[in-house]
C-alpha cells in the first residue's frame, strides 16, 4: 500500500476542510456546527461513527478486512477566545475567536486521513478508530471522551499536535515526557472587614492573601527536589474594595505544572497546608478548592520508535528533531494511559518565518506552514499501517 499515493489524492481536500474550519471557528464544549460538518463528510465517506454521548465528539471506526488489534487516532477541534490578526485568505468570521492553536487542521488531517483510507480498508488489519474530540484548550474533552468510554476494546493510541515551534520539515517523536500535568486552584481567603483608620477592628485578608501568594513560592523551591521539573504559578489576586477598608475576602487562583505522578499526587496538601496555615497567622481563614485536570503526556518508549521509523522512512532521519519536554498541557495523557499498549503524541513542525508562520500557540497572529500539515497525515497514515501490520492476526 502506497501511503504518499493515497495522501496525495486526498491533500486539497484536506486543506479545503481547514480553510472551512478555520472560517467558523467554535469554543470549547460549543463545536456544534463543526461536529455537524464532520459526521456530513463521514456519511459521504460511508464511514460508521457515533456521536460520544451528549458531547459534540465524534468517534469513527474503520474495521480492515483482516484480524488484528484496535489502535485509537485521536485530532482535537476548538478554537479560542481570540480576535484574528494573521494574514491568512479564510481568515476567521466570527468576532473574537480563532483557531490559534492548529486544531482546525488537525481535525482536517483526521478528516483526510479517513478519506485516503476508506477505499483500502478491506486491505487493514485490525480496527482503527478516530476521535474528534471536543474541548481540548479547557481540559475538559479527555474527561468527558473518557467518561462514555471511548477507549473500551482499543489497544493503542496515537495523537498529534502541529507545532509552530518546530520549523516545517522537522518531527519531534521523542520518548517519554512531553508536556506537564495540569491542575488549577482557588484560594478563597476569609477576614473581617472594618474602617482603614481602625485595622485593630478587623482581620485583614488583604494582607493574608499577599501573604499565601509570597509563602506559595516555596512549594517550589523548598518543597520540591531540584532535580524534578514543577511550576506552581498564580496569575490572579484581588482582595479588597477601596483604600479605607480593610478587606474583608480575598481570592487567589493559579495552576500547576509537573511530569513527575509523585509531585503531582502531592499539590492539593501542600497547597491546602500553605494557604491555610498562612492565613491562620494572620488571625483569617483559608479555603481551596484543587482541580487536577490532565495527567502529563509521556511517549511510550516503543511507540516512539515505530514513529521514528516512520518519520525516516517518509523523510528521512534529517527530519527527526529533538524536542524538550514543554509544561503546556494536553489531554491526549488520557489515551495514552488508558491504552494496553499504551501510544504516543508527534509534534509536526509548520513554522515557517519566511510566510509569517513564526508566532507562538495561542497568538493572534498565529499561521502555519500548510506544507506541514501534509507531513502529518504521512506521518499518521504511516505509523497506522505499520502498527497494524505489528498486531495483525
Amino acid at each position: 500500500m502506497d501511503v504518499r499515493q493515497l495522501a496525495d489524492q486526498v491533500r486539497e481536500y484536506m486543506l479545503e476542510m481547514r480553510h472551512e474550519f478555520h472560517r467558523h471557528p467554535e469554543l470549547s464544549g460549543q463545536e456544534f456546527e463543526t461536529s455537524r460538518r464532520i459526521c456530513e463528510e463521514l456519511d459521504r465517506m460511508g464511514v460508521e461513527y457515533i456521536h460520544v454521548g451528549d458531547t459534540t465528539g465524534i468517534l469513527a471506526t474503520m474495521k480492515g478486512g483482516r484480524p488484528g488489534k484496535t489502535l485509537l487516532m485521536r485530532a482535537d477541534m476548538d478554537a479560542l477566545k481570540v480576535t484574528e490578526e494573521a494574514c491568512v485568505d479564510f481568515k476567521s468570521e466570527v468576532p473574537g475567536v480563532m483557531h490559534a492553536c492548529g486544531h482546525d487542521a488537525h481535525s482536517a488531517i483526521l478528516l483526510a486521513t479517513i478519506k485516503a483510507l476508506a477505499p483500502v480498508r478491506d486491505e487493514l488489519s485490525g480496527t482503527l478508530k478516530f476521535l474528534v474530540q471536543p474541548a481540548e484548550e479547557i481540559g475538559k474533552g479527555g474527561v468527558w471522551m473518557m467518561a462514555n468510554h471511548v477507549m473500551d476494546g482499543v489497544d493503542g493510541a496515537y495523537g498529534m499536535h502541529l507545532w509552530a515551534g518546530l520549523p516545517v520539515g522537522k518531527i519531534s517523536v521523542d520518548e517519554g515526557p512531553r508536556m506537564s500535568s495540569c491542575g488549577f486552584f482557588d484560594i478563597y481567603v476569609k477576614g473581617k472587614a472594618a474602617h482603614g483608620a481602625m485595622p485593630q477592628d478587623g482581620i485583614d485578608a488583604g494582607v493574608a492573601t499577599a501573604a499565601i501568594m509570597m509563602n506559595m513560592q516555596t512549594l517550589a523551591s523548598r518543597e520540591v527536589s531540584p532535580l524534578d521539573n514543577v511550576v506552581v504559578t498564580m496569575g490572579y489576586m484581588q482582595a479588597g474594595t477601596q483604600g479605607n477598608i480593610i478587606a474583608g475576602e480575598g481570592h487567589l487562583s493559579g495552576t500547576t505544572r509537573t511530569y513527575q505522578a509523585g509531585v503531582r499526587s502531592r499539590f492539593e496538601e501542600r497547597i491546602r497546608r500553605i494557604a491555610e496555615t498562612t492565613a491562620e497567622t494572620f488571625r483569617a481563614t483559608a479555603r481551596v478548592e484543587y482541580r487536577d485536570e490532565v495527567a502529563p503526556v509521556i511517549n511510550d518508549p516503543v511507540c516512539s520508535a515505530r514513529a521514528a521509523r516512520a518519520v525516516t522512512k517518509l523523510f528521512g532521519e534529517e527530519a527527526l528533531q529533538t524536542f524538550p519536554p514543554m509544561t503546556g498541557a494536553e489531554d491526549m495523557s488520557a489515551y495514552i494511559d488508558a491504552a494496553p499498549l499504551k501510544g504516543m503524541m508527534a509534534f509536526v513542525g509548520v513554522g515557517n518565518p519566511a510566510i509569517g508562520a513564526d508566532q507562538p500557540h495561542h497568538n493572534s497572529k498565529f499561521m502555519i506552514d500548510e506544507e506541514g500539515m501534509y507531513h502529518a497525515l504521512l506521518l499518521g497514515m504511516q505509523y497506522a499501517m505499520d502498527w497494524m501490520e505489528e498486531y495483525q492476526g
